[in-house]
């Protein structure tokens, strides 16, 4: 699976990126984002882009949404097996786990799928700049945050420090 997850990544690079620096380009050559990405790189060119933009929408639907939507049919599997645990805590327990998994995938999948499944021009440069540096940047460091505080010392270590840091008295 994760030799297929490669090759269809590196796959799916190579050909966008060889098209899209394919196509003409004229005018600035400065690209006005955070990223080197192919909407960043498509605002450059003088040709018509819209083939490439809708190859880029096709890829982008079979990249993102075929592995989220695999991903909330298996969780709700797991709830089934979740909820016909009789006991509480063990519950309990088994939704924590699956909770901070299901907010890293939110956290990726929800601005990558914002980013990648919306016409190029319905947002502004600005915003697309802000969702691209969310998911490339804030969620990878957010990931060792949100699996931590799972752990109980590291609860207990968090409650502590939260009050010094919002409410410091001099």
């Amino acid at each position: 699976m994760a030799a297929f997850s490669w090759f269809t990544g590196f796959s799916n690079s190579v050909l966008q990126s060889s098209l899209t620096l394919n196509m003409p380009h004229c005018g600035h050559q400065e690209v006005d984002h955070f990223f080197c990405e192919v909407p960043a790189l498509l605002k450059l060119s003088c040709a018509d882009t819209k083939p490439i933009e809708a190859e880029l929408f096709f890829f982008s639907v079979l990249i993102l949404l075929i592995p989220v939507t695999l991903i909330l049919i298996s969780y709700g599997f797991i709830a089934q097996a979740v909820l016909k645990i009789r006991s509480a805590e063990g519950r309990q327990k088994a939704f924590g786990t699956c909770g901070s998994h299901m907010i890293v995938v939110s956290l990726f999948y929800g601005t990558a799928i914002y980013m990648y499944l919306q016409p190029p021009s319905s947002t502004s440069k600005d915003w697309g700049k802000m969702v691209s540096l969310f998911y490339g940047i804030i969620t990878p460091m957010l990931n060792p945050l949100i699996y931590s505080l799972r752990n109980k010392d590291m609860k207990e270590a968090f409650k502590r420090l939260m009050p010094r840091i919002f409410f410091c008295k001099k």
